[in-house]
Formats: C-alpha cells, structure tokens, sequence
C-alpha cells in the first residue's frame, strides 16, 4: 500500500497560503443528480444551488464508483477523502496514514474543518480535520430544518476564526436521506399530485438484481405505486428545499465578508437515489439514477454557466481541489485533476468509467454504451445513453450488438485487473432470475434485520 510522509510547510509555503483560495465544499447525501433546478427540473425549488450552476462548471457524467456494503455511503466518503477506489484498502475504512483529502490541504496551509453526518463515514480520515464535528442527527431530523445546524456552527466558525489561513470546510450534510423532516413551508411549496413520476419508473424492478431487500428498499411496498413514489418524491424535494435555504445563508455569509469572490465551491453528493425508477427505492444498483449525484464547481477562475459530459468520479473532486489551490495532487490516486477540464484545456480525463457493487453488479460505459453485468444471475444489460438516457431499452438481446458486448466484457476485465477486482463475471450455477417480492412472514423477518 503507498505510503507518503507528510512535511511540514516550508516558509516559501507559508508566505504563499495567503494567496490561495478558500475552499467551501457542501457534501449532501443521496441526492439524484436531477434533483436542481438550473441543471433541468423545473419541478423542485433549488434557488442556490440553481446560483451555483449558473456561476460554475456543471459535470453531467459524475459517478459514484460503487460500493463494497449495501451502506453505500461509507465507500463513498472514504474514496471521496482518500481519492482511492474501495479495492485499494482492507476493511470498511480508507486509511488515514495515506495521502487524503484534509493533510493535503493542511500541507498548503489551510485550517481544515469538517462537520456532517455520523455513522457510515470515513472516521480514520476526518480525524485528521483541524476541527472534526458530528451532527447531533437525532436533533437536526426533527427539527423540520434539515441543514440548518451544520450552517448555524459554520458560520460561527467563520466570524470567530483567524484569517491568516485560508480556510478548507466540509460540510456533509445528513440529507436528503431518509427519514425525510422538512417544515410544513417547505411540503406546502409543493402540489404532489403535480410531481411528475421518474421517467423509468417501474412498479417492480424485473428481475433480481441481488440487492433488492436491502433497507432503502424496504422503505415502500411492492408493487411501487404512483401515489406512494410520489409521496416519498415530494418528502424528498421539500428536504432539498429546505437544505438549498441554508446553504443559501452560509454564501450570503460568505458574500457580506468579502470572501465570496476568493472561495472555491464544490457542491455534490454521495450518490444518486432511484425513489421509483426502474423499481427500486435506493442506491444498491449502478443504474444512472442511483450512482450519478449534482457535481458543480464554482470559484475564481473557474467559467460561469459551462457544462461537459466528461467521465468523472466523486474522487476526482480530492485532486482537483489541492491542484486549484496550488498543490500537486499526491501520486498513486485513483481520482484525477480535473482543473484542465475546468479551464478548457482538455475535454476529458479518462475515455472509459468503470463502477462496481458489492459481488453482484458491475458496469462499464464509454462516451456513448453503457453495459451491466449481473454475474449471480448471468445476465446483462446494454443500453445506448445517447438515445436513451434513462435506461429504458436494454439492447442485450439485440443480435447486431453482439460485438459491441464482447468489446464492453474485455474493457470490463481489463479495468478489472487494474483495480485489482477479482470477481467472477458469470457464476458456475447461476440463480433464478426471477425477482419475488417478500411477503408475510419472510417481510417481517427481513425488516427485523434491517431493524425496521
């Protein structure tokens, strides 16, 4: 495993920092990547999120990679702050011995600050924040004001600290993951009947894909109706709401202090969330809707209103930021600078993307192709993004694709190998592909574990 050991800053750093930007990065959790306004959703109120795509970069392809546990939040947040795919460590956690996210900045001579969620989180890494806080998440749920405490603590954070430093905060938000609290103000901002279902909603997904009774699944009965996708949409845009409010009073702060203008904003999320689409309620699957989050940057330097259809991770977002405050990312990353895609000198960083869940689903797409493979049951799909962004025709079974299939299976194994991925892409005694909702007394026992 690579080892790097950390220098302290030399005065020539030192006399730098002051030059450098401030970095605000705001980190929500289970928030589809169509779920701002500004980004094509006319149906949700996202008024500061809408300001920061109007004054950034907006990446349309930003995957999660996947997951090694139906948590998928906890890989998420350790290859996000280590900048390393899930195979590179033993154990549920990245190191914190590594080069990561917050020494890298604290090498450039930034004050590090960390405030979110407990629970599925990369603990050996944000230990290494300057100041390293958790939600009190009982509290802020109920409240009806999801994200109010996180700004709140910020802010007071800012007006109280020294600005000699510039200043590195991470915000993770604990919505709008389940259980949805949002005030009456924000529920009445929205007409249910008027929200319109996923595009890809299915009552039931069609087949087993291996993790459909996990317990964001459990969270609606199947069959999936309208009127229950729709309720849980509508909890779900009211929280968003709710979190774009005091993410709008942390940049007012920002604005009334001048330090707008100096500030690098990053604004994504861990991952997508299906509510509906192709049948399913969580992010246990490598369908667009569950791996693909919002991803904006916005910042001096960086272009207002742009947009790019490169293939990008959560863990480009690690380099990317040390490289825009003036440091080299750290060699041996997974995640790659994108500061040349943000200053239109490269259009890409990598042709193929690769995405990976547990030992049941894997997928591999190019600028165009997208195919997953379901090893336990032997199945594939294939479906053309340029025409069909939804993933509503699987072109599998198609004889005219065959080629196409097999140059997909070897880009599959060939990025395999360099992640050092040794699960099989068909199992020697397939299962049934049939997928059978529980019922009865199978449900209650599932939901017992799930502690439900």
């Amino acid at each position: 495993m690579l080892r790097r050991q950390f220098l302290p800053l030399v005065p020539a750093a030192l006399a730098a920092q002051s030059k450098r930007p401030n970095v605000l990065f705001l980190f929500t959790d289970d928030q589809r990547a169509d779920t701002i306004s500004a980004l094509g959703n006319p149906h949700i109120r996202t008024p500061h999120m809408d300001s920061l795509v109007r004054n950034g970069v907006t990446f349309r392809n930003a995957y999660c990679f996947g997951s090694n546990s139906a948590a998928v939040c906890l890989p998420s947040r350790n290859m996000l702050l280590s900048g390393r795919s899930y195979f590179r460590w033993e154990g549920p956690f990245a190191s914190g011995d590594d080069p990561n996210f917050p020494v890298s900045m604290k090498q450039l001579g930034y004050e590090t600050y960390h405030h979110g969620k407990r629970g599925n989180v990369a603990v050996r890494i944000q230990e290494k924040f300057d100041h390293n806080k958790y939600l009190e998440d009982l509290k802020s749920r109920s409240s009806g004001e999801p994200g109010k405490d996180i700004v709140d603590e910020a802010i007071t954070f800012l007006k109280d600290r020294d600005n000699a430093k510039p200043f590195f905060l991470y915000l993770a938000f604990s919505g709008p993951h389940d259980p949805r609290v949002a005030d009456k103000k924000y529920l009445d901002l929205y007409d249910r009947s008027k929200i319109p279902l996923p595009k890809n909603y299915r009552p039931i997904h069609p087949f087993d894909n291996g993790e459909q009774t996990t317990r964001d699944e459990l969270l609606a009965p199947w069959p999936r109706t309208e009127d229950e996708v729709r309720k849980h949409l509508h909890d779900y845009y009211a929280v968003i709401t709710a979190l774009d409010g005091h993410i709008g009073r942390l940049l007012q702060h920002l604005r009334d202090t001048g330090a707008y203008d100096n500030t690098i904003i990053v604004f994504s999320s861990d991952h997508g969330l299906a509510i509906g689409s192709h049948g399913l309620f969580g992010k246990q699957a490598l369908y667009e809707d569950s791996m693909k989050p919002p991803f904006v940057f916005s910042g001096p330097g960086i272009p207002k209103g742009k947009s790019t259809d490169a293939l990008v991770y959560l863990h480009d977002i690690f380099p990317t930021v040390v490289d825009l405050a003036g440091g080299a990312p750290p060699a041996g990353l997974d995640g790659k600078s994108l500061k040349g895609i943000l200053g239109g000198k490269s259009r890409k960083v990598r042709d193929t993307l690769f995405c990976s869940y547990r030992e049941v689903q894997r997928a591999v797409r190019d600028d165009r192709w997208k195919m997953i493979r379901y090893p336990h049951i032997h199945r594939t799909q294939l479906f053309d993004l340029k025409s069909d962004p939804h993933e509503l025709r699987d072109l599998s079974s198609d004889p005219s694709q065959k080629d196409r299939i097999a140059r997909l299976t070897h880009l599959m194994e060939q990025w395999q190998k360099e992640l050092g991925d040794r699960t099989p892409l068909s199992a020697p005694n397939p299962r049934p592909p049939e997928f059978i909702a529980p019922a009865g007394k199978d449900l209650a026992e599932i939901r017992k574990k799930w502690k439900m």
